[in-house]
């Protein structure tokens, strides 16, 4: 019912809306039940005049190999007003004086150079490029600079919505836009920011503006948001969204493991189980994406295999830092400054000689990067967010993929003020969770789906003999191979004694850091995921299922949590279940240490498990 009035708005915008084909130029939106026209794109003596005048390509930007440097990235910033995990530590980076930042004039001086001598394309990255307060005036510059095709901007969104139409009007052509999750709660874990209501707005306003496609760029991590790309891609079927999966890359300071890894492969794989129509299309000249459709849907996906299967080869991209140095690869460690020519008053032609120097100087490839990611990662099965975050007693949102997709086909998103009436009211299409409890809602915070029923118990036979310890008395990981696979579920409980201040901040969400039980319930899984990391020899165990649970117990001021882990296999999840509760119970002290150093963690223990050789156990 409350989707009603939506829809009625929906088809109000739509009636009036512009959408864009893939050249920027505007369209019209037919009226429902008129016969589509066909797209045609608004003359541009701008267009006709580059195509008309091209001139020979310089030497200076094509490379011993032949390729041909035609797109420029500028950082603008090295500024975020993030801090995501793969990306940059907590604590952020030692930032450049601003003196050893390039000027505005600076920034411009080398674009004009560049598109000059054969540069169509400038990106503008960061950092965070919307940070930067002058911003739109340096995209109003670049659109005048004759030769140059498409201005665009690579953003996290948290600005967008509120810049976007001034930078649309300055000229920006193109935008993609950094969106790892679609939850909420996961969304905060993984930049350590809020800012998801912002990020979506921002999206919203790209397409009410005509931007088509409007890209999503999505790094794919094992074990964090690989159980989202079928949400994604269900986004694109009534969208004009290019969501980008993009494989998970090496940076300094972000503790790059293959492992976390998802491969374009096993991504792909992933897909076409859902949808076997799935079709390629053809690829783009020195395009970084492999662009795929399903037949019927509005928007695409694509995949960045950076990693699996570089690129290297039709390369045309060099990039100039914030602090003006230019980098002929992504990956390599040479640059060369050009700000520093340009502030000792280098001629355009030096200028040139240096800039042609490094291009001249580009690999082929760096293959000593792509040896690490020869084999993919082993496929570990997915454990699913909504399975772990099934919450009870709360005001629980529908499902992002279902209901949001639902009232956004075939339409278009409605003016931002009132989307964003509509994002925060009760019928929020997203999976969202609140520490306040309904009137008639349990007293447990955050509990999982409804327990099986449980076991009966039997005596759980004990052994004289330390299994991790060989005959000599060193430390040996147990031989599991002989024993055959069962099904296994442990559970583990935790308690955290908060204190009276602590825990009503807790109970009323009112901590600084965010919601103190949903940043718990993540690690707990996140643990139970890694344990085989973090126990010397521990089995890695493809776990099927985890659920954490966290309790408010009032009369002692304290949460409790509790751990479920599954799996089939030749040993057990004991390990699993004890990590996740025991990590739960650190990240909640983490949350409130900033209130309360008395915070005591206490009773981490096996409460039963079933399976395996050895018996079930129960605790009484």
């Amino acid at each position: 019912m409350a989707s009603q009035p939506v829809s009625r708005m929906l088809r109000r915008v739509l009636r009036s809306s512009v959408r864009s084909c893939s050249s920027g130029a505007l369209v019209t939106q037919p009226h429902p039940g008129e016969p589509s026209q066909p797209a045609v794109e608004v003359p541009s003596g701008r267009r006709r005049f580059l195509r008309e005048h091209a001139a020979p390509f310089s030497a200076f930007l094509t490379d011993s190999f032949g390729r041909r440097h035609s797109y420029l990235r500028i950082s603008l910033t090295e500024k975020c007003n993030l801090r995501c995990q793969y990306c940059m530590p907590e604590e952020g980076v030692p930032l450049t004086p601003k003196a050893d930042l390039l000027t505005t004039e600076e920034i411009l001086t080398l674009a004009r150079l560049f598109v000059k001598e054969g540069v169509d394309k400038i990106r503008l990255t960061g950092g965070e490029p919307l940070v930067r307060p002058d911003v739109v005036d340096i995209v109003a510059q670049l659109h005048q600079l004759e030769g140059l095709r498409t201005i665009g901007i690579t953003t996290n969104g948290i600005n967008l919505a509120r810049l976007l139409p001034q930078l649309q009007e300055a000229g920006l052509s193109t935008i993609n836009i950094s969106l790892d999750t679609l939850v909420p709660a996961k969304f905060e874990f993984i930049v350590r920011r809020k800012g998801f209501r912002k990020v979506m707005e921002g999206i919203h306003k790209a397409i009410e503006l005509g931007y088509s496609p409007v890209k999503v760029n999505c790094v794919v991590m094992r074990g964090l948001n690989e159980d989202e790309l079928l949400d994604f891609v269900a986004l694109t079927e009534g969208l004009p969204l290019d969501v980008r999966f993009i494989e998970y890359m090496p940076f300094d300071g972000n503790k790059w493991n293959f492992k976390k890894m998802v491969s374009y492969k096993e991504m792909l794989d992933t897909l076409r189980q859902q949808w076997p129509e799935l079709e390629k299309l053809p690829e783009e000249e020195s395009s970084t994406a492999k662009a795929f459709k399903i037949p019927g849907f509005r928007g695409r996906v694509s995949f960045i295999t950076s990693m699996s299967e570089h690129f290297c080869g039709t390369c045309n991209r060099l990039r100039i830092t914030a602090d003006g140095n230019l980098k002929v690869c992504l990956f390599g460690n040479s640059e060369v400054s050009l700000r520093d020519h340009l502030r000792a008053g280098a001629s355009e032609e030096e200028l040139l000689r240096i800039i042609g120097a490094a291009v001249g100087r580009k690999k082929r490839q760096h293959a000593e990067l792509f040896l690490m990611c020869q084999d993919s990662p082993p496929a570990i099965p997915s454990i699913s967010f909504r399975d772990s975050l099934h919450v009870q007693g709360l005001r629980h949102r529908v499902s992002f993929s279902s209901q949001t997709v639902t009232l956004w086909k075939g339409g278009w998103p409605p003016q931002i003020p009132r989307l964003a009436q509509w994002w925060l009211a009760s019928g929020l299409p997203q999976r969202h969770y609140s520490s306040h409890l309904d009137s008639d809602a349990n007293p447990k915070c955050l509990s999982p789906e409804p327990r099986a029923p449980a076991t009966p118990s039997g005596p759980l036979p004990t052994s004289d003999q330390l299994t991790h310890v060989d005959r000599e008395g060193q430390a040996a990981m147990v031989d599991v191979g002989g024993k055959p696979d069962t099904e296994r579920v442990a559970v583990a409980s935790a308690m955290v004694l908060l204190g009276p201040v602590a825990y009503k901040l807790v109970q009323e969400n009112q901590l600084k850091k965010g919601d103190a039980l949903v940043v718990a319930q993540l690690a707990g899984v996140q643990a139970a995921k890694l344990t085989s990391q973090l126990i010397p020899l521990c089995h890695h165990v493809a776990l099927s299922h985890v659920q954490v649970q966290l309790e408010l117990d009032s009369t002692r001021h304290a949460v409790v949590v509790r751990a479920s882990c599954r799996a089939r296999g030749p040993t057990g999840v004991e390990m699993e279940a004890l990590t996740s509760a025991a990590v739960a119970a650190l990240a909640l002290y983490d949350m409130c240490k900033a209130v309360s150093r008395d915070i005591v963690l206490a009773e981490i223990k096996l409460v039963s498990k079933t399976g395996g050789q050895r018996g079930d156990f129960h605790r009484t």
